[in-house]
């Protein structure tokens, strides 16, 4: 699972051979430059799913349900749930929490919506939390794993676990049927997901320690504007590969 937030990083990843592409409430951070995601609203999320979904030719698409979109009551979480797949042409959706939301998850269930679940660090929470911090220390670990065991009960398909110790993975993982996916949560997790910016190192601030960088992508398009930026000033480009055929005019022919 890889995020994206638009129809040609999806179509990338797509053809990479990414399973799944989530439309992530980091949105409002990697993309919208907020300092967390709570700004981000349903209709934002809708607009930029509709254009991941029309780059996944074969991958799954995860709309993610952002802060105070589903917290209100069950009505709440369908309705916005709806619109994420109606609007948004998410083939499922994603929500942060776990036994105080288990009953919104089931209503979304029932209503023929696939739910992923989120446990562990939860960025919507991250004012209660203390921080973007590890979670599931000492006595807390057992929350999680109930958490993840009422998110199964409520019908998820699968649950994400982010920042938790590799070994409350291997035990969540253990302590249910539907696959794990990990971020920040150690190799015993079913699967693994990663920001697509984080990952091609494209993001100029921070990056989390699980974030292994596979390419080097922001030197590049750093080197490559500048490489512009000199070639236009210099008047080396555009060159005469970069232009058209010059427009001129036959020759008019006198007849005697």
């Amino acid at each position: 699972m890889v995020t994206a937030y638009d129809y040609t990083m999806a179509s990338l990843c797509d053809a990479g051979g990414v399973d799944v592409l989530l439309v992530g409430d980091s949105l409002g951070m990697v993309v919208q430059g907020h300092d967390s995601t709570l700004p981000v609203t349903v209709d934002e999320i809708a607009y930029h799913t509709r254009a991941v979904a029309r780059g996944a030719q074969r991958a799954h698409v995860v709309a993610d349900m952002p802060f105070l979109s589903f917290q209100v009551s069950a009505t709440q979480a369908l309705e916005n749930a709806g619109k994420l797949v109606k609007e948004g042409m998410a083939e499922s959706v994603k929500l942060e929490g776990g036994v105080e939301i288990a009953e919104h998850v089931m209503r979304i269930c029932r209503a023929g919506i696939p739910v992923l679940g989120h446990v562990g660090l939860t960025p919507q929470s991250v004012h209660a939390l203390g921080g973007y911090k590890v979670q599931g220390k000492g006595d807390a670990a057992g929350r999680i794993i109930e958490d993840a065991i009422a998110l199964q009960e409520a019908g998820v398909y699968g649950i994400v676990l982010e920042a938790i110790p590799p070994d409350l993975a291997a035990q969540v993982t253990a302590a249910v049927d539907v696959p794990t996916i990990g971020i920040g949560a150690g190799p015993s997790c079913d699967g693994q997901v990663l920001v697509c910016y984080d990952m091609l190192a494209m993001t100029m601030g921070h990056t989390p320690k699980f974030a292994k960088q596979f390419a080097q992508l922001g030197d590049q398009v750093r080197g490559a504007m500048a490489q512009y930026v000199e070639e236009v000033r210099d008047g080396s480009f555009p060159g005469a590969e970069h232009c058209y055929k010059p427009n001129t005019p036959k020759a008019n022919l006198v007849v005697a």
